[in-house]
């Protein structure tokens, strides 16, 4: 029986917008795979429901620990604190342009586009996030538009995008079928 797929959920330490890492978990879970939480270091991290604090998670692996090649996707939920906190993690990029370099899957909601940003994956891409981040994305090189779900293989690479929590049906069908799930 083969090992089952894993699946980086890269997140910082508070901000993280609750339902866009818990629900695509759930659905990597319910699909046979094995999602890891991924952020800067070991302990627990705090979700929010927008601007209220909800549940902490644990941490699986920090960010200096994890090697790409072990991951078959990644999934960047947003949070704006979340995503803004983790486009500043050396670490964070590293990972992430180490796992694209290697023509890997990702999937990222809302805010979470910023860490493709910075780490400057998203030139010749096509894709969608919360509306705030158009303009960063466009300056970056990628192509921006108002969608409830983008898939963009350009590039050798599978890149599934959302807007926004109300987007996560399609996301998470999407995203299911980039991951092979």
């Amino acid at each position: 029986m083969a090992e089952p797929k894993k699946i980086a959920f890269l997140v910082h330490a508070e901000g993280i917008e609750q339902v866009e890492l818990t629900d695509p978990w759930q659905q990597v879970e319910k699909a046979g795979a094995q999602p890891r939480l991924l952020a800067p270091k070991l302990g627990t991290v705090q979700a929010f429901n927008h601007l209220t604090p909800a549940d902490t998670f644990p941490v699986d692996v920090p960010f200096a620990d994890a090697e790409p090649a072990d991951y078959d996707g990644v999934v960047i939920p947003g949070g704006v604190a979340n995503a803004d906190l983790l486009r500043l993690d050396r670490d964070a990029v590293a990972f992430l342009k180490a796992h694209v370099a290697a023509g890997k899957p990702v999937a990222s909601i809302c805010h979470g586009p910023w860490l493709l940003v910075e780490a400057d994956v998203v030139r010749g891409k096509m894709l969608t996030s919360f509306p705030s981040l158009a303009t960063d994305i466009r300056n970056a090189g990628g192509q921006w538009d108002d969608l409830e779900v983008q898939v963009c293989t350009m590039n050798g690479w599978t890149l599934v995008t959302s807007r926004n929590p109300d987007d996560l049906p399609a996301f998470n069908r999407e995203l299911l079928k980039a991951f092979g799930l």
